[in-house]
């Protein structure tokens, strides 16, 4: 039985992911953590969760490496700063981590490969089978008519995301790049106003929307002339964000120190 640690257990991923643990077999909770004067340190885990109390083992500690020395996996959506300490404790413990926080910089990304020259690490944007099937199938895409056809991102999210545009949408403009050998750093356009001439062909746009409680929607429009291809993902609870999480957390254990993501999980690449 693989045991999981899981960070910001009192948040909106958090909690989803003990529920989520709750019926999931070959992996349980074994200990839940929050940040230091979180008014939740203390209760247990599994109020926010709404599931029935689990045990003293399920007490939302602020001490994450006496609770994780206990545990076989972290599981980690929090923030990026938050995340980079996280790894740091696991990089030390030797404890294998998977991370759903969204918005790192370039050298916080960079810090993390440095730590997973010691531990696996399942880092992705979007821990959701269908997103990750998306990414599969918009790299086929742009591969066969990426060049003669506008490509365009739009994302929308709830009023509280922190980061935009999201981590899934910069992945997805990611994906296109790459598939049509293109630096998104060049290409990448995030917003337009005013008069700014027409759309050059090279361009990969990235529109962000935000409001309400909406969980996420990503749509990339492929606009060709005289048709257009759209390919959209909703996702309608967070419970399908939590569930890859749960399958990437048992599927870490036991690999080789390195970086991996959800198309390594699924077996997609």
């Amino acid at each position: 039985m693989i045991k999981a640690v899981v960070t910001g257990a009192a948040g909106r991923m958090g909690s989803r992911i003990i529920n989520v643990l709750s019926t999931s077999e070959g992996i349980r909770l074994s200990g839940a953590v929050e940040r230091k004067g979180h008014p939740l340190v203390g209760h247990d885990s599994c109020g926010p969760a709404g599931i029935p109390a689990g045990g003293v083992l399920t007490v939302i500690s602020n001490d994450l490496p006496a609770v994780l020395k206990t545990g076989d996996v972290l599981i980690d959506f929090t923030l990026p700063e938050a995340s980079l300490e996280n790894i740091k404790v696991c990089a030390e413990l030797g404890k294998p981590v998977v991370i759903g926080s969204t918005g790192f910089s370039k050298e916080q990304l960079d810090a993390v490969n440095q730590y997973v020259q010691k531990i696996p690490c399942v880092l992705s944007p979007n821990m959701s089978i269908g997103v990750n099937l998306c990414f599969k199938v918009l790299a086929e895409i742009a591969k066969t008519i990426g060049e003669d056809y506008d490509m365009e991102i739009v994302e929308t999210h709830h009023r509280m995301k922190k980061d935009a545009p999201s981590g899934t949408a910069v992945k997805m403009a990611q994906v296109l790049a790459a598939a049509v050998s293109r630096d998104l750093n060049e290409v990448g356009v995030y917003a337009r106003k005013g008069m700014i001439g027409e759309r050059t062909r090279k361009e990969i746009g990235i529109q962000t929307l935000r409001g309400g409680d909406i969980v996420g929607e990503h749509t990339v429009l492929f606009a060709g002339k005289g048709e257009r291809i759209e390919l959209t993902h909703r996702a309608h609870s967070r419970d399908t964000f939590a569930a890859g999480a749960v399958r990437a957390a048992k599927w870490v254990v036991g690999k080789k120190p390195g970086l991996y993501d959800m198309q390594d999980v699924l077996g997609l690449k």
